[in-house]
């Protein structure tokens, strides 16, 4: 499970050896002897040769293993993949993540997904999952009006516990107190793996969708969060043909073309109109109240670069709806 203990013990490699031993022992054999895959790498001569933040649509369950193996392949660059809170549930697939030089992200609806079903034995319902991200929002905001929350059962307000390594003692703060203090504890460590990714001069790789949808969808702004934090280029990425390639769960390549193109680089110096003068830490409700507005609109900014990038299939599509998974069940 992905908790404060684990966050603190992800360790990122210079030389990932899990990206080396995949590249080599899995994706090698696949896509250069049988059953063959082709892959393009368009305009890659516009990519800084510094670490930067690559950010991509996510079309398929794999469709990041062809670009790190290009990437390494060609260019001997390496990268750290946003991956979600979920992939730490299983110990098989939560080893190979951190061995590979992933960085799980943390939302507040994973916490407190995470925390109703510990409660209750199940996923909160849309009304009760409403309800618990009001209160959180509404933490800290005088001008906020109090949320509604009785349709949530009382044990989730009212039971002592451990939240994902913290206690939480209900005569001493609100749930929602208990929650936030989680998330800031979490994320803290998220940004200081960020941090370490540059350092190591690794390049980031992001998904702003949030999840797979072979449609692109509205991005979501945590990536400018970091980006803007540390200045960071940004370069577009539109994937086509991963989908085909990877169709289902399976890692095993079916034979096909797929092509990466790369947009111009984005950068986010005192000259852009995105940049933020102050400094702010990432992922709290300080930061998000004073600069959303600008988180999102860079963000929306980059998906529209990527939807140059991709071929028409993968396009927007209508409101820029996301095809994939929904509700709850993209946290758990």
């Amino acid at each position: 499970m992905l908790d404060i203990s684990r966050m603190q013990r992800i360790r990122l490699s210079a030389h990932p050896r899990g990206q080396i031993a995949v590249a080599l022992g899995i994706l090698a054999p696949s896509y250069e002897i049988y059953p063959g895959v082709e892959i393009e790498f368009e305009g890659f001569e516009k990519v800084p040769r510094e670490p930067v933040i690559f950010v991509m649509n996510h079309t398929d369950r794999y469709n990041y293993f062809p670009f790190q193996y290009r990437l390494y392949r060609q260019h001997a660059r390496f990268t750290a993949t946003w991956v979600k809170g979920k992939y730490y549930e299983n110990a098989v697939v939560s080893s190979f993540m951190e061995h590979t030089s992933n960085i799980p992200t943390v939302s507040r609806g994973y916490i407190i997904t995470k925390d109703f079903l510990s409660v209750m034995g199940r996923r909160p319902e849309a009304d009760e999952y409403a309800a618990l991200r009001a209160m959180l929002n509404a933490l800290g905001k005088s001008d906020s009006e109090e949320v509604d929350a009785g349709g949530v059962p009382r044990p989730v307000f009212e039971r002592a516990r451990n939240i994902l390594g913290r206690p939480f003692a209900p005569q001493d703060e609100t749930w929602a107190e208990a929650v936030d203090a989680v998330f800031r504890s979490m994320m803290r460590r998220f940004v200081e793996l960020n941090e370490e990714t540059f350092e190591l001069g690794l390049s980031l790789l992001v998904f702003p969708e949030g999840t797979r949808t072979k449609r692109l969808a509205k991005g979501h702004p945590g990536i400018a969060q970091i980006a803007l934090r540390h200045s960071r280029t940004i370069v577009p990425i539109g994937c086509n043909g991963s989908d085909l390639v990877h169709p289902g769960s399976s890692p095993l390549p079916r034979a096909g073309r797929i092509v990466y193109r790369f947009g111009d680089p984005v950068r986010l110096d005192a000259s852009s109109p995105f940049h933020i003068e102050e400094e702010y830490e990432p992922f709290t409700a300080e930061a998000e109240t004073r600069h959303g507005a600008t988180f999102q609109a860079l963000v929306d900014d980059l998906m529209l670069r990527i939807n140059e990038l991709v071929d028409p299939e993968y396009q927007f599509a209508d409101a820029h709806e996301s095809e994939g998974v929904s509700g709850t069940g993209r946290f758990v």
